[in-house]
């Protein structure tokens, strides 16, 4: 897997193969297939400045701290409610 990274101030659009496109937002990265980034579309964003690749990730996908956001482990959502105590105490 190969990491992309957005150097643009906007959003962007990365056309992958298969009809398939990975959106950024500004300074955001995400992975895409090794086969991928020889794509020519993803070349020429490349030579264009607009996005950089990074080499192979080395680790875990699923491990902690490798989420989009801050504490996102990818483990789903939250609770959505608390239990509340009932009765006299």
């Amino acid at each position: 897997m190969k990491t992309v990274t957005n150097k643009t101030h906007a959003p962007i659009q990365i056309p992958l193969p298969g009809g398939k496109v990975l959106r950024l937002g500004p300074g955001m990265s995400g992975q895409i297939r090794d086969e991928h980034s020889e794509h020519g579309p993803i070349r020429k964003l490349v030579e264009g400045g607009q996005i950089a690749l990074q080499g192979a990730s080395g680790g875990n996908a699923n491990a902690p701290g490798k989420g989009i956001l801050p504490g996102a482990d990818g483990r789903g959502h939250g609770p959505t409610s608390v239990r509340q105590n009932r009765g006299d105490r």
